[in-house]
């Protein structure tokens, strides 16, 4: 049976390439995640031959990865053909759901706000820990569920005031947990999720509307309206925006939640949990109690 798509690819591809002349103007949050992403990678001890810097946009962090010692060749994969032309050295147009990449060929995958957009992220997932060679690194941001709360919610009290009823706008975005969870369904080793909320303040909302167009990051959901946005409908969101976010100064916030997923392909030389009962060493010995000489519950006076 077919899974209906979330996200219509297409769209999104075409939204990027209206988006490349102004992208960079607009890169603030990937910015951010491309300074977090290097900073991790940094921490790592060992060589990574090979990269691939996956839905790289205008090779923002492609360029960062290469200015990283031990890192020798770093490819950028971008679906949009105007993006991609903004990146530096090697390029490959290509979709995230579905990797050009032979088993076992790639020593690092990065990706910057990008899987959060496929219909297949477990899909995705196995693709990139079959490409992985073994000990290879999969370091990828994404937004998460508390992302853009705000603007969903507003517009959701619009439509249901002035429409009957709320068309979707706002991507559903996944939560950490289930993101980690995804992490061990594709086969990763040592699998880490993480999250990092970001405020972001504006104008006002509209403003926030713009700044999201100018990345590519409007609705390309496939289950959107087809109907044009009313100037009403708009408006009554807006001012929804200010009544119910509104902050002392005038200005709106914007909810970004990343969230950043680390994870290994397997390999012998990794640390394996110890079996369930091969411990050596009681906790109650590690903790100075003998049996049954647990802290006393009862309340004291």
């Amino acid at each position: 049976m077919s899974v209906q798509p979330i996200f219509d690819r297409r769209l999104l591809v075409q939204r990027r390439n209206r988006a490349a002349d102004r992208i960079a103007a607009h890169d603030f949050l990937l910015a951010r995640v491309a300074d977090d992403l290097v900073e991790r990678l940094s921490a790592v001890n060992r060589r990574f031959p090979t990269a691939v810097n996956l839905g790289a946009y205008h090779g923002l962090i492609g360029r960062r990865l290469r200015q990283l010692p031990g890192i020798d060749l770093v490819t950028d994969v971008e679906a949009a053909g105007r993006l991609l032309d903004l990146c530096d050295g090697p390029r490959l147009q290509a979709d995230e759901e579905a990797l050009p990449f032979a088993e076992q060929s790639v020593d690092l995958i990065v990706s910057g706000l990008a899987l959060h957009l496929v219909n297949d992220l477990p899909g995705a997932l196995i693709q990139i820990r079959r490409a992985l060679r073994p000990d290879g690194l999969l370091l990828a941001a994404l937004l998460g569920g508390a992302s853009l709360t705000e603007l969903r919610a507003a517009f959701l009290i619009a439509e249901e005031e002035l429409e009957g009823g709320a068309s979707p706008r706002v991507a559903p975005f996944a939560d950490v947990r289930d993101l980690g969870g995804l992490l061990q369904r594709a086969g990763l080793a040592l699998p880490v999720a993480d999250s990092d909320t970001v405020t972001v303040t504006y104008r006002d909302p509209l403003a926030l509307m713009l700044d999201l167009r100018a990345m590519g990051a409007t609705n390309a959901l496939a289950e959107r309206s087809r109907r044009p946005l009313r100037r009403a409908t708009l408006a009554r969101a807006v001012e929804v925006y200010r009544e119910r976010f509104g902050l002392p100064d005038g200005r709106v916030p914007a909810t970004f939640e990343i969230v950043t997923l680390t994870g290994w392909a397997p390999d012998p030389s990794q640390p394996k949990p110890l079996r369930p009962g091969s411990a050596t060493t009681r906790l109650a010995d590690v903790l100075g109690k003998g049996e049954g000489m647990g802290s006393d519950p009862s309340p004291r006076t």
